[in-house]
């Protein structure tokens, strides 16, 4: 027999809310077009007036109403503003759709505005930076209290979060074979602890819990969790999480793009140091809460004129991500961590993170480049028909031709993908 447990259906499943958002930002209108609607709104009059002073001036000067009316036929034609319609959402819907293929999904084209600005990337550290599945290395019991019932209480507590370190103390518990003790009145405090009622006496798990006995543990190799009886320490956790193997080169690509990478760590200074430095972070901050890393933000932002994006995958980090003129999310990351964000990266690959910017950039620069085209066109097209230069067939022919040339210029950015990505065999990959 076959057991299928069924976690999600239709619009909830990853590829539904994939399919959702694209669409979503797909029919969404863009900044730079309600630019392109005002201009529309005057382009479209005064080519009217346009093609009426020109057929009254070759009617007056040639007094010949035929070639007065083929000249102001031929402004029109020429005219079209199909281009200039076209410019815009052909460029848009390319973009987004090379940035799904490559795992990046944009929840709105406001998104591409902020993005082209980035200066500087704030990182997460455990889950974002670090692969986001810790190991328990270790522990300590303090004189007085009983293994199992150490872990039983962990169990309870830890269940109810999903930080990585919380899984792997549940699954450490689980292998040893034991079940969550009886612990009522759980409350969180996101980036601080996890507290309860056992027996009447207060229980809590956390890394930085203030008591009077003694200083909190410092781990010199990864991060420490304490748990409390009554405010009186019980155990003492260990955990190790190394960096993910494509952290460093996600850095360093954005180092090539001239932008600056932080880290706002939750975890203690000691290890977000650790992982820090070897990564080559240009600040590390840690034992952040996250009110401070909403605090830090607004550093940056006031620091760098705003351009700071964020980038986490955890409810600690919503704050964050809300607040950071780009949020960018893991897709592995919590529920309420990829709904705040702007960009949601499908594969926890932190190389895409350069890319999101650089497709965000890639888009805008084809719109402008799709609008310059149609100008173009229509700033030479225009004086040569209604001086008499162009007969409406070949000045349809031009219209089509600048409509041609403003699909064909969005096509090829649906051919984009990210730098890093392996060319296939006789080609190579757009930058």
């Amino acid at each position: 027999a076959v057991d299928i447990k069924v976690t999600a259906l239709g619009p909830e499943t990853r590829l539904g809310r994939m399919t959702s958002l694209v669409e979503m930002t797909q029919l969404s209108e863009a900044p730079i077009q309600k630019l392109v609607d005002r201009v529309s709104a005057v382009f479209v009059p005064s080519i009217l007036a346009l093609a009426a002073i020109t057929f009254a001036g070759w009617a007056w000067w040639a007094g010949d109403l035929e070639t007065a009316l083929i000249n102001a036929v031929a402004v029109l034609v020429i005219a079209c503003p199909c281009a200039l319609g076209l410019a815009t959402p052909t460029a848009l819907v390319a973009g987004t759709g090379a940035a799904a293929r490559a795992g990046i999904l944009i929840r709105d084209f406001e998104t591409l505005e902020r993005a082209r600005s980035i200066r500087c990337v704030a990182f997460d550290k455990t889950g974002t930076l670090t692969q986001g599945k810790a190991q328990l290395t270790g522990f300590r019991i303090a004189l007085g209290f009983d293994e199992r019932e150490v872990f039983s209480v962990a169990l309870a507590l830890e269940e109810v979060s999903e930080h990585p370190l919380a899984k792997a103390l549940v699954g450490e518990a689980k292998a040893r074979g034991i079940a969550p003790a009886q612990v009522s009145t759980i409350r969180i405090i996101p980036g601080q602890s996890i507290s309860g009622i056992r027996n009447g006496k207060t229980v809590s798990i956390g890394k930085t819990i203030n008591r009077g006995d003694a200083q909190p543990h410092q781990n010199a190799t990864g991060t420490s969790a304490e748990l409390l009886f009554d405010n009186t320490l019980a155990a003492t956790f260990d955990f190790a999480d190394e960096a993910r193997p494509e952290a460093a080169a996600a850095i360093s690509d954005l180092q090539q793009l001239g932008i600056e990478s932080v880290m706002l760590s939750g975890d203690n200074q000691a290890t977000a140091n650790r992982i820090g430095k070897a990564l080559g972070l240009s600040a590390i901050l840690g034992d952040l809460s996250p009110q401070d890393k909403l605090n830090e933000i607004g550093v940056l932002r006031q620091r760098f004129g705003g351009g700071v994006a964020f980038v986490g995958d955890g409810v600690n980090d919503a704050p964050a991500l809300a607040a950071a003129d780009v949020g960018i999310a893991l897709s592995t990351g919590t529920d309420i961590a990829r709904e705040t964000a702007a960009f949601t990266l499908m594969r926890p690959d932190l190389r895409l993170v350069g890319a999101a910017l650089a497709i965000a950039d890639r888009t805008r620069r084809t719109i402008r480049q799709n609008l310059g085209w149609a100008f173009i066109y229509n700033v030479i097209g225009l004086p040569l028909a209604a001086f008499g230069y162009l007969s409406p067939i070949f000045a349809g022919a031009a219209m089509a031709f600048s409509s041609v040339s403003v699909v064909t210029n969005s096509a090829y950015l649906a051919t984009w993908r990210p730098s890093f990505a392996k060319a296939t065999p006789g080609k190579a990959a757009p930058s």
